[in-house]
């Protein structure tokens, strides 16, 4: 058996992806799977084992480029393909599974692909409420609900490049790490505010751990503003100086994360770290971090989730007036959490 996956665009959703892939394998002893993903996610992939070949998705977000499109699906159909899952839901994403003529091309209905699909489903999302078991029910018979509990994903780190990584940017590890992870591709609204950032990183000094922030290139600007808040002898800004797999070897050093909603929480989640997650304009129930030791913070208002990119009433309060004291309690907790679970019998 042979199936392809197009993986999401988003660095999150391709790791609630992986439940998914787990579940083939499940049902298809000895699958072959490959995933078809845009270049930002393949380092995601790489840490999945059960991921046999990944292939680049060149196209970008709004990007038709037909031609370009049935080509390559004509180049991937060399692959004789059993079957095609497609977990986004745009029209577009339905032009490559199609031109594989894979024999079942399977995936919600969406944008009306009938004829690009063959296995339309109808999303029921009362009884898929959340992203996670949106994903796995495509790999069920028509009609199959997921069972629960989904297992949660869990990415390989890289000992090897791990060391190499430390060395290379300088890090101590031996104080402890708190981890930082302020940005959120999505937008403002769903970004805590630098300036509480800057709080809790002054509350991890006073309490002897050491702060690394992560994110990319995109995020340097509001790491240089907690950098700035809260004095640089507390917080090691690693912004855009690493790759993702990087990043995930060294969030794995962490002894907790605090993350807003975003693909590195759920990466975090995916290394098993004790983990904070902020939530402001989404929704920690249709995209929870998939772990057992993680802390949900949110202020549930009653104007969110909006699910907005920016506040839609200009005060974006769900985040503004969620404090740090909140999240370093919950910090405290998430630890607690996880040093329990560790301690109790037959671990």
């Amino acid at each position: 058996m042979k199936i392809l996956v197009c993986s999401p665009a988003w660095v999150g959703d391709a790791v609630m992806a992986q439940p998914l892939y787990r579940r083939l394998h499940e049902r298809h002893p000895g699958l072959e799977l490959h995933v078809l993903a845009p270049a930002w996610t393949l380092p995601v992939l790489a840490r999945m084992p059960e991921v046999a070949r990944s292939h680049l998705n060149p196209f970008g977000h709004g990007a038709l480029k037909l031609i370009d499109r049935l080509r390559l699906g004509r180049k991937l159909a060399r692959e004789h393909f059993d079957q095609v899952i497609v977990l986004q839901n745009s029209l577009k994403s339905a032009l490559v599974p199609f031109a594989t003529a894979a024999k079942r091309r399977t995936g919600y209905i969406g944008e009306m692909r009938y004829g690009l699909l063959n296995d339309l489903r109808e999303l029921d999302e009362k009884a898929l409420p959340d992203m996670v078991g949106r994903f796995v029910a495509l790999g069920e018979d028509r009609g199959q609900l997921p069972q629960r509990p989904i297992p949660h994903p869990r990415l390989r780190t890289d000992p090897a490049s791990q060391i190499a990584t430390v060395a290379r940017l300088g890090l101590d590890a031996s104080t402890p790490v708190v981890a930082f992870c302020p940005g959120a591709e999505y937008g403002p609204a769903k970004r805590w505010p630098a300036r509480h950032f800057a709080t809790l990183a002054q509350q991890c000094r006073d309490a002897g751990m050491q702060v690394w922030i992560f994110g990319s290139g995109k995020d340097r600007d509001i790491a240089d503003e907690i950098v700035r808040l809260a004095g640089e002898d507390s917080v090691v800004n690693l912004c855009g100086v690493t790759q993702l797999d990087e990043a995930i070897d060294l969030l794995s050093l962490a002894q907790v994360a605090i993350c807003n909603d975003s693909g590195l929480m759920h990466i975090a989640a995916a290394l098993d770290l004790p983990l904070v997650a902020i939530y402001g304009s989404s929704s920690p129930d249709f995209t929870p971090p998939l772990s057992e030791h993680a802390e949900i913070v949110t202020l549930s208002l009653d104007c969110s989730p909006c699910f907005e990119r920016v506040c839609p009433l200009g005060h974006m309060d769900c985040l503004n007036k969620l404090g740090a004291d909140m999240v370093w309690s919950a910090l405290d907790q998430a630890i607690a959490r996880k040093t329990n679970d560790f301690a109790r019998p037959g671990r």
